[in-house]
């Protein structure tokens, strides 16, 4: 381990600690297994789609199926032309996919991947949403 003098906190200001210790080969090996720039970038990108509620609303109905605009505009409450925005950016970066039938298109998941995503964020959600629950009233 290395040690590094942390510079002292500004007045009024507590320091958590006055010595910093890193563990140089820990850092090493967690620095080999980082991914590569690009890949980071991306994942960032696909958890930013993830913070619009409409968006969101978007993927779970479609982890039904398939679905057309209309179709997901009545299901999620928003307009034909939200939905169809949402859905531009749903595609760029792949989380789902269109087939054209004709004059008409269709919505779906881009691959199991894009649905372990949501699978796991609901299951977490619903987990940590249960604890605050219990928080709240005391348990």
């Amino acid at each position: 381990m290395t040690r590094s003098s942390q510079p002292p906190a500004p007045a009024g200001q507590v320091s958590e600690c006055s010595l910093r210790l890193v563990d140089a080969d820990k850092v090493e090996q967690v620095r080999s297994r980082m991914p590569e720039e690009a890949d980071v970038a991306d994942l960032a990108v696909v958890f930013g789609l993830l913070s619009d509620p409409g968006r969101v609303r978007i993927l779970i109905a479609l982890l039904e199926g398939e679905m057309c605009v209309c179709d997901l505009a009545a299901t999620t409450g928003l307009s034909e032309s939200g939905v169809s925005h949402a859905l531009r950016l749903l595609r760029g970066p792949r989380v789902v996919t269109v087939r054209r039938a004709g004059r008409m298109a269709y919505y779906s998941l881009a691959d199991s991947h894009v649905r372990m995503l949501l699978d796991l964020g609901l299951t977490h959600v619903g987990h940590t949403g249960r604890d605050r629950l219990q928080m709240a009233a005391g348990r």
